[in-house]
């Protein structure tokens, strides 16, 4: 019985001891401060960029089509072709067409010679009447022949020419220097005015780049012109790389969509090796020439909440502070700080999900952006 009191009085010292000395919370604040990775904010050089989803629109784009029904003949080209303005690509049957010029042609003929004949019988009666050998009215007959003769003479050059112009579509040539598509038909085939597109045939270089603009931005960019500083105009690939070649904006729409008070911009790139496509979509980057000197920081130091980005920064005495910013452009990693921020604070860049404000760190100088290690 003894041996119990014992026991129970140890049990009761023990959670008392516990108690007062603050059990788990004690052995909490003798744990070593958490480690985090700091980085010092730098003034860089960032231009102010504004970026756009546009699409490739070739600068002439021809759809190729039969003007007259046939057989279609052997194609003349391969899918993908570079062709040339005037090149025939295609060939319908020739000889149904050649043979109506052929017929068109002989009654040209025959017209040509009635026409001579009336023309002589004219000239007869008109010696005739001269001569009081003849009447007046057959002198009018003869006289209305030659009209007739004559119209009729026109009448089939034109249906000459008609048949020469549907002999000509038999050969179908593009209109444009430029990259023909693939064939929508293969030889043998009937084709014809209803057909619809055998082939398009599209002009990529140059190639323009066609993207909206808000009224604001186009307000914004309008300011920056005015005030002489140059835009460069450049594209971001579906890959996310940055195609090599600069384009020049050369064109705004002069009307405004009124569902999304947008105007259309177009910018014109070379595409001096064929890149770009016809229809692609690609994201156009406007930049200014001259860039500023801004506060920058890591982007992944920035977090976010209902009431706007925020940062953590680590004071001399490795206390960590929160600090609510303002933040302009992103460019290679880095987001310039425009307000609530100083070049030299040292910002926690990996590790802020481990500290809150007024906490103690052990902070240590974070590596260079993309070779940051985890904690």
């Amino acid at each position: 019985m003894h041996a119990q009191r014992s026991i129970v009085f140890a049990l009761v010292a023990a959670i008392l001891l516990t108690a007062l000395t603050g059990g788990p919370a004690a052995a909490q604040q003798g744990a070593p401060p958490p480690a985090v990775l700091v980085q010092a904010a730098e003034t860089v050089p960032i231009a102010d960029q504004f970026e756009f989803i546009g699409r490739a629109a070739a600068v002439d784009k021809v759809e190729l089509r039969a003007r007259v029904k046939g057989f279609l003949g052997p194609r003349l080209f391969a899918d993908g072709d570079q062709v040339k303005k005037d090149q025939v690509v295609f060939t319908i049957e020739r000889d149904p067409y050649q043979a109506a010029v052929d017929q068109k042609l002989a009654q040209r003929d025959a017209a040509r010679a009635a026409l001579t004949n009336a023309e002589l019988q004219l000239k007869r009666a008109a010696e005739l009447l001269r001569t009081n050998t003849g009447t007046r009215a057959t002198y009018d007959q003869r006289l209305s022949e030659q009209l007739q003769a004559k119209a009729q003479l026109e009448d089939a050059g034109a249906q000459l020419r008609d048949a020469e112009i549907q002999l000509s579509y038999t050969e179908i040539k593009s209109p444009i220097d430029g990259r023909i598509g693939r064939a929508a038909f293969s030889p043998g085939n009937i084709v014809g005015p209803d057909s619809g597109v055998l082939a398009t045939v599209v002009s990529e270089k140059p190639i323009r780049v066609l993207f909206p603009v808000t009224q604001r931005e186009f307000l914004d960019a309008r300011r920056d012109k005015a005030a002489g500083d140059p835009l460069i105009v450049r594209l971001r690939l579906a890959d996310g790389n940055i195609y090599d070649e600069n384009g020049q904006l050369d064109f705004i729409d002069i009307t405004v969509d009124p569902k999304t008070d947008g105007q259309i911009v177009r910018a014109t790139f070379p595409n001096k090796e064929g890149f770009l496509t016809d229809g692609q979509t690609v994201r156009v980057i406007l930049e200014a020439e001259k860039p500023q000197t801004v506060v920058a920081v890591p982007q992944q130091a920035i977090a976010l909440d209902q009431t706007g980005p925020y940062l953590f920064v680590v004071n001399d005495k490795n206390v960590v502070e929160m600090k609510r910013v303002k933040t302009g452009v992103s460019r290679n990693g880095l987001l310039a700080i425009t307000e609530g921020l100083k070049a030299g604070d040292r910002v926690i860049v990996q590790g802020q999900q481990r500290v809150r404000e007024g906490m103690t760190v052990a902070p240590s100088v974070a590596p260079p952006i993309g070779t940051t290690k985890k904690l």
